[in-house]
């Protein structure tokens, strides 16, 4: 990958970490929890934000190693349940709106990427038409990845709101392995790498292919991650 396209993509990959983070902080402030206004985390400022590992150094190498999976975080957001309004719903639309803020982002992407290819200043070969395809890839996956109903990760928010008595509590108690689980899925058992990859693909084109760029993210991305 040429040096101006990784640079553009990392900040892109920064962005869309914080981003998330951000719209975590952002919904539960409006539900009732201004600990994360008063901490300073609803701002788009990386600084107040990155994880050197895990927002910088992670994605980075796996940019540079050409594995084709683009995976990061950021500090998480802290949010006090105590403090919401009704704490089992709004906890759920709190780690929505993470994965949603990626998808938001996804689709902002293709936009500009239509308009530029569309006047010729984005076109396939391009830097620019890459940092475009490899954003939006990255947001997908984001959103994707985190929609994996395994807690922490933003989708078990999610499900738990529909669990009650012993099958919630089973549930939150995964919370101590749920790393681990996750890793091992997605790095050591390839019918989950399958499904997650068939599923990235399928949001990225749901995304692209009505905007007519579908066509040219495949080449752009595949000579981006894995050339």
């Amino acid at each position: 990958m040429e040096p101006l396209t990784v640079a553009g993509s990392a900040a892109l990959v920064v962005l869309s970490i914080t981003t998330h983070e951000a719209s975590h902080g952002f919904v539960a402030d409006r539900l009732g929890d201004p600990t994360a206004r008063q901490q300073g985390r609803l701002t788009l400022n990386p600084l107040r934000h990155i994880d050197l590992f895990f927002t910088i150094l992670l994605p980075l190498f796996l940019i540079l190693s050409g594995t084709g999976i683009i995976l990061g975080g950021a500090k998480p957001v802290p949010v006090d349940l105590s403090r919401l309004g009704n704490p089992r719903r709004d906890w759920a639309l709190v780690g929505a709106a993470g994965p949603l803020s990626n998808f938001a982002i996804a689709i902002g992407l293709a936009l500009l990427l239509a308009v530029l290819s569309g006047i010729g200043l984005a076109a396939p070969g391009a830097p620019l038409a890459e940092v475009l395809a490899v954003g939006i890839f990255v947001n997908v996956m984001l959103a994707v990845f985190n929609l994996i109903p395994i807690p922490p990760l933003d989708g078990s928010r999610v499900v738990q709101y529909f669990l009650s008595g012993g099958a919630f509590d089973a549930y939150r108690r995964l919370e101590r392995f749920g790393l681990l689980v996750i890793v091992a899925l997605v790095f050591f058992f390839p019918p989950a790498q399958a499904f997650l990859s068939e599923a990235i693909v399928i949001c990225t084109a749901v995304i692209t292919w009505p905007l007519g760029v579908w066509a040219d993210m495949e080449p752009i991305l595949r000579r981006a991650l894995f050339g």
